[in-house]
């Protein structure tokens, strides 16, 4: 290839020089910017973004009783509510679980707190211990609440504390620690490391489900990359500096699509049935059923009805946080961008996204907040800088398309599967779930909710059409 080939073309250089001068025209002055902190700070690495660079370490000591209770609970358990034959086979394992868990003294956590992996570990094996025991326990009164037993809800909610992060079980739980090396002497890569070690189901398709969300956090490190370059700049009006601003946007736009391929990819992996049957049961939190259900109470802690215990979500994944921060993404409608939102947009839950940081280790909110803090908008270079337009559009109409896509997954592994019932296709638990399920609907209650909790359809389109008013073109 000639390297005359390679040179941009006289058109991209007249668009790049009128963007300079219509930055001039706008009286952009360049601002000097303060030394930011590193993203290693806020536990970000380099190379495997949110992810730690290693597995989590086992607990020691007198805490490996946890982890026998966690290595024991997928072959001794079983849904509470699951009456086929393979579940009922576990009833006396699983009481006789329980009522060991019952037993255990409350251990101070305190030994565990100069040390950051070792309060992650501790808060994954709690957190996976709550949602086994809650979801195991045998089917009880709807209108009392479920009392989580001492000695997994006080070190939780001390570990908790320590991290920043919510007492439940969450995505960093499920997704992000949840992982081991397949093979110690290959170098460290996405295919060197298995995902699901530990499965509520024992299935394959809960295995695909975590390694797919996986998947897509992974394939994200490199927008941490290029928001960390874009933030570091030495300025923003020269033609170096918009040239490489737009090559960014072009490379996040194709991360963006990557995300909205490795997603799609989910329905050849993951059995919609199984997926809402099987696996979504164990997910669900303290306001799985809605707002003025009776939740969990956990037992020695002050005020637990404060806590936030609503459960993993895919909305927790700091990734996606991070693009949205980028891209200006407005879910709180606070600006004013057409086309003006609907009625269902304002009745969606505003609060959802900020809500969902709660439940993310809470340096990598304390990230996303340095993020939101920095005075370099994109999306406001962009409006001054006719070269950046295009580029930072596609991103979001990107972005959109990715929305759209999740909203047809969650509509199919969700919304669809909530009309179906546990034995369509063969013998599969919470029957009396889906009944329950069934009666509310019929009094018209009980809107679909997502794992954390949420009316999904409304909190989903107000999600994409919150990104949609983002793009430039018509604003």
């Amino acid at each position: 290839m000639s390297v005359i080939n390679l040179l941009p073309s006289p058109h991209q250089y007249y668009t790049l020089a009128a963007s300079l001068l219509q930055s001039t025209f706008d009286n952009y002055t360049r601002r000097p910017i303060e030394k930011r902190v590193s993203p290693v700070d806020f536990d970000v690495d380099v190379e495997t973004g949110f992810f730690p660079r290693s597995p989590l370490p086992r607990l020691p000591g007198v805490f490996d009783i946890w982890e026998g209770a966690l290595s024991d609970a997928s072959d001794k358990l079983s849904l509470g509510e699951d009456d086929s034959e393979e579940a009922l086979s576990k009833r006396d394992s699983g009481e006789l679980w329980r009522s060991r868990v019952l037993s255990w003294p409350v251990i101070d956590t305190a030994p565990l707190h100069s040390n950051l992996r070792l309060l992650q570990r501790a808060h994954f094996v709690l957190a996976w211990l709550v949602h086994y025991y809650v979801h195991s326990a045998p089917s009880s009164a709807e209108d009392s609440a479920f009392v989580v037993p001492q000695s997994l809800a006080v070190p939780l909610v001390a570990v908790s504390r320590q991290l920043g992060i919510a007492p439940v079980l969450t995505f960093a739980d499920t997704v992000l620690w949840n992982w081991e090396v397949i093979e110690a002497s290959e170098p460290r890569s996405f295919e060197n490391m298995r995902f699901g070690v530990h499965l509520f189901s024992g299935t394959e398709d809960e295995r695909n489900f975590y390694t797919t969300s996986a998947r897509a956090e992974w394939r994200g490190i490199e927008m941490l990359r290029i928001i960390d370059e874009y933030n570091n700049l030495p300025n923003l009006s020269d033609l170096t500096s918009i040239s490489k601003v737009a090559r960014d946007l072009g490379r996040l736009t194709g991360i963006i699509n990557d995300i909205s391929d490795i997603i799609q990819a989910v329905r050849g992996v993951v059995d919609p049935h199984v997926f809402y049957w099987d696996l979504r049961p164990w997910f669900e939190g303290s306001d799985a059923k809605g707002p003025d259900a009776p939740g969990w109470i956990y037992e020695g802690v002050p005020d637990s009805k404060s806590l936030d215990l609503s459960g993993p979500s895919a909305g927790q994944s700091s990734v996606m946080h991070a693009l949205d921060i980028f891209l200006d993404i407005d879910h709180k409608l606070r600006q004013r961008r057409s086309p003006a939102p609907s009625d269902s947009n304002k009745r969606a839950d505003h609060g959802f996204m900020e809500r969902m940081r709660r439940y993310m280790p809470g340096k990598h909110r304390e990230y996303l907040a340095s993020l939101a803090a920095t005075p370099r908008s994109i999306r406001e270079l962009a409006q001054r800088t006719p070269a950046l337009r295009e580029p930072y559009d596609n991103a979001v109409l990107a972005l959109k398309k990715l929305r759209d896509l999740h909203m047809r997954i969650a509509c199919l592994y969700v919304v669809t599967m909530s009309r179906t019932t546990p034995n369509a296709f063969a013998a599969c638990p919470v029957a009396h779930a889906m009944e329950r399920m069934q009666r509310a609907r019929a009094s018209g209650d009980g809107p679909t909710r997502g794992t954390g909790g949420n009316e999904l359809s409304l909190l989903l389109k107000a999600g994409r059409d919150a990104t949609r008013r983002a793009v430039l073109k018509g604003n």
